[in-house]
């Protein structure tokens, strides 16, 4: 479960793509956040992804990367060339049996497109060419019960001057290239006419399996593809109350002003809107805001993650790409080398905020306490990362290498 958000200009602040994606997962996983430097393979050589190897490219980018601890894919992330991508489960007329083959995971593909692209439109390429093979598929989760659950996806990227959303259906899929204005997606097909490009013969395809003929009008990709149980549950103009609400938020949120990365918190924080999920057997597990600036530009793009549940109990934190660049430990959950559960699960920043959570359960005004000195945190960071924006140079970087290592930090220290 997900929902993602862009931002282009002329909308938003500092003239800057502002990409946003909440990971809604199964309430018992829970979510890292790594870095994994740059680094040069050997020709031949094959990368191991959470269920299939595949074979590897000669360079992969430097990635930040949120994911659940379990698998090898992510949830969502950027590179060093200042794109950021995520996915979104999507559930479609062909999905059965088959998806359960062990493929690629739609979180194997992000993290697949961000090791390997130097812009939107490149991650666009290497996502469709994955789908073509090996293609995705295989179990969701590792979470007892749910082994069955599978989807496909879809899948939203962007970089400092454009962003392509991706859906699919099986093997089929089709994009939309966004230049301006606001975009956002759920768990549900959303591109409708609007096809800047599909997979080949898709129209042909659609109907030879019967689900598309030229007296229903223009093709429609939701229309055609989208599960009847999904449609079933879309009591307004085929679109679930999520999507919505989060077009209904952005385009407010642009009718009176810039779009700033700190909207996109708000965003993200949403529980009356559902965007932020924290009841149920699923949860917000993590969430990640990236401000994306053309690589002509003087300035540095920057990524907040926080790799805590519920947005709206933990903080942004941010990270800058740079020689030296280190995220530290603390979002990394511990693993047995004989494959045995840790004593304790999760990473230390995971462990301070559950005590948080519960802090707010059993002493709430002391609980709301903390989270208001962290929320102060996050507001002080916010305007020295505004200021270093502004007046970013290469002599900025020393300072910042280790940012959000310090950040998570001075967060655990208030859990103590």
């Amino acid at each position: 479960m997900a929902d993602l958000f862009v931002a282009l200009p002329p909308v938003t602040e500092y003239n800057a793509v502002i990409f946003g994606k909440n990971s809604n997962r199964p309430a018992s996983e829970i979510q890292d956040v790594i870095y994994c430097p740059a680094k040069d393979y050997t020709a031949g050589e094959k990368v191991k992804c959470t269920y299939v190897e595949i074979d590897q490219v000669t360079r992969t980018h430097a990635v930040i990367l949120s994911k659940p601890s379990w698998m090898w894919g992510a949830e969502m992330g950027a590179n060093d060339q200042g794109v950021a991508v995520g996915n979104a489960p999507v559930w479609t007329k062909l999905n059965g049996p088959n998806d359960l083959e062990l493929k690629l995971l739609g979180t194997d593909i992000v993290r697949l497109s961000l090791e390997r692209a130097s812009t939107a439109r490149e991650a666009l390429e290497v996502i469709t060419q994955l789908l073509a093979s090996p293609g995705q598929g295989g179990p969701c989760t590792n979470e007892a019960g749910k082994d069955g659950w599978c989807f496909h996806n879809s899948f939203l990227m962007a970089d400092g001057t454009e962003a392509w959303l991706l859906e699919t259906a099986g093997t089929f899929w089709v994009a939309e290239k966004i230049t301006e204005g606001v975009r956002n997606c759920s768990n549900e097909l959303s591109i409708r006419t609007k096809m800047d490009l599909t997979s080949p013969g898709l129209v042909e395809e659609a109907k030879k399996l019967g689900l598309y003929s030229e007296d229903m009008g223009d093709f429609d990709f939701k229309a055609t593809f989208c599960a009847q149980s999904q449609i079933a549950n879309f009591p307004d103009n085929n679109t679930s109350f999520r999507y919505r609400h989060g077009k209904e938020v952005m385009d407010k949120i642009i009718s009176t002003g810039k779009f700033r990365y700190q909207d996109m918190f708000k965003i993200l924080r949403d529980e009356e809107g559902g965007i932020c999920m924290m009841d149920g057997g699923f949860i917000t597990a993590g969430s990640q805001v990236s401000v994306l600036l053309p690589k002509s530009s003087s300035s540095s793009c920057v990524h907040w993650f926080t790799g805590t549940p519920n947005p709206a109990t933990s903080i942004y934190k941010p990270f800058f790409f740079g020689p030296g660049a280190s995220i530290g430990n603390v979002t990394v959950s511990p693993t047995c080398e004989d494959g045995a559960e840790p004593k304790e699960r999760g990473h230390a920043l995971y462990q301070g905020h559950k005590k948080l959570c519960k802090l707010m359960d059993t002493q709430e005004e002391k609980g709301h306490c903390i989270l208001a000195q962290l929320m102060e945190l996050e507001k002080n960071c916010c305007e020295d990362v505004d200021e270093i924006i502004v007046n970013y140079d290469e002599s900025s970087f020393p300072k910042l290498k280790q940012i959000f290592q310090h950040m998570a930090t001075m967060e655990i220290n208030f859990y103590v």
